[in-house]
């Protein structure tokens, strides 16, 4: 018999008219990211998107971390789709994979359980007087992009080749594992052959590298950093990685998670100071990008305007590589030309030991 368990794995991702939720901490780590995303799908390919600003956290981080109650989080879920009743849509399109996990984590709980479900009705109704309709399509919004992956390469102006040798960019996906370890079903190739990374990659020119520690954690774990002292154990994950990724010489890491692009970038910054070890290529680091600035860079948005000036491992390199034009002294100038400060140089020991100053790794 034929195996089908791919066809399982599958999802149908609205088209149009979504209702877009931000992440609490992307937009402290690479804030350009959410705002590529509703430039790229509300302005360049024109579908409609709609941000309310009343939208609040979902208590993800409080709630994993075993802070805020399973009830409590069940009646703020409840109010965030409220906010999307209200506004006449019904199609969710959710930045942080948390909020997509937990979203997804109620509603398969109200489906288990009705009775939760009506409590958490009762709730919401006496704390705010609304009531809510549930959402007739939840993506993340890696699924969205992944989605309209075709469109997107229809309208790119760089594709992810070396345009120095025609060769493809070598490139390794890291999933957030609460995209598709929590709800397989729920996320495009599910826990094992996750693809919704991979389909944008290969749509626009990249090739995708599998690497033996693809599927491990970056090493956030909430807990894992937020605990002071479990931090050894956060950066041991993302060094287990690293150490992975590095023989198979990859060009970059794509990422669709808030905190794994941030931890993959940082903790290079770190290891590189405590070990005097760079992963990448000519002694520098491996840029760790979301896929909307992925996105942004082949469609030929300026590079600082995505925020990369943001990450601890510099851009520069790849942008060589994809042709990309860059002013090297905007880098470091705000939305108003105002100069904002650079991050300090660091020396550490590479290459058997020489010294050597490195830029932002």
């Amino acid at each position: 018999m034929k195996r089908t368990s791919w066809q399982e794995y599958q999802k149908k991702v609205a088209d149009d008219d979504y209702y877009y939720v931000r992440s609490c901490i992307r937009q402290n780590f690479f804030p350009g990211s959410e705002k590529a995303f509703l430039n790229i799908i509300g302005g360049d390919l024109g579908r409609s998107i709609y941000e309310n600003p009343e939208h609040t956290t979902c208590t993800g981080i409080g709630y994993h971390s075993d802070i805020v109650p399973m009830e409590t989080t069940m009646t703020v879920v409840a109010r965030q789709f409220a906010l999307l009743t209200e506004s006449g849509r019904e199609n969710l399109a959710v930045s942080c994979i948390t909020s997509f996990g937990l979203y997804t984590e109620m509603l398969e709980t109200w489906h288990e359980f009705p009775e939760t479900e009506e409590r958490t009705r009762r709730y919401l109704k006496e704390a705010t007087g609304r009531e809510f309709r549930k959402p007739k399509n939840v993506a993340h919004t890696s699924d969205i992009m992944f989605h309209h992956r075709e469109e997107i390469a229809r309208k790119v102006r760089h594709r992810l080749v070396n345009v120095k040798t025609g060769e493809p960019l070598r490139v390794v996906d890291h999933i957030g594992c609460h995209y598709a370890k929590l709800f397989p079903k729920v996320g495009i190739g599910g826990a094992e052959f996750p693809h919704v990374l991979a389909g944008m990659v290969e749509a626009w020119g990249g090739e995708v590298i599998d690497y033996p520690e693809r599927r491990h954690c970056c090493g956030f774990g909430f807990r894992n950093y937020l605990v002071k002292a479990n931090r050894g154990f956060s950066i041991a994950n993302t060094h287990k990685k690293l150490e992975s990724m590095a023989p198979f010489k990859p060009d970059f890491i794509i990422t669709n998670c808030p905190g794994c692009p941030m931890f993959l970038d940082r903790w290079q910054y770190t290891i590189a100071e405590m070990e005097g070890t760079t992963y990448g290529q000519d002694g520098v680091g491996i840029p760790a990008l979301t896929y909307e600035e992925v996105a942004g860079l082949v469609m030929g948005y300026d590079p600082w305007a995505l925020g990369l000036q943001m990450h601890q491992v510099n851009v520069e390199p790849l942008l060589d590589k994809m042709g990309v034009k860059y002013d090297p002294a905007a880098k470091y100038l705000g939305l108003n030309g105002k100069y904002i400060g650079k991050p300090a140089d660091t020396a550490v020991n590479i290459n058997c030991g020489t010294q050597q100053v490195i830029r932002n790794l």
